[in-house]
């Protein structure tokens, strides 16, 4: 599956991502500024916070209950859509996915 990420400085950069690959585990793998991972996906650190596309919100769906506490302690104020890449799984329904990368 194809994912991009959009970098506040206007650029892009998209990557074909296996099926079962975390999005955090992707964009390390794809040099994605301000994307660290720093607890290895274990929704510890919330530095992996990215904001969801609009048009991909439903297929992505909303955090759940611990990820949504995570996501109050990201180094970025949440939005209506901000999700811990960690917890997006690639799969082929996702193929075309846009994650929008926090400041």
């Amino acid at each position: 599956m194809k994912v991009t990420w959009k970098i506040a400085d206007g650029t892009s950069i998209s990557a074909e991502v296996a099926t079962g690959v975390s999005l955090m585990e992707a964009a390390i793998a794809n040099n994605v500024p301000r994307i660290t991972g720093d607890c290895g996906g274990n929704l510890a650190c919330a530095t992996c916070h990215v904001f969801v596309d609009p048009d991909w919100v439903d297929k992505v769906g909303p955090p759940d209950g611990m990820e949504d506490g995570m996501l109050d302690m990201t180094e970025v104020g949440r939005a209506q859509h901000s999700r811990l890449s960690c917890q997006i799984i690639a799969s082929e329904d996702l193929d075309g996915l846009v994650l929008h990368v926090p400041v």
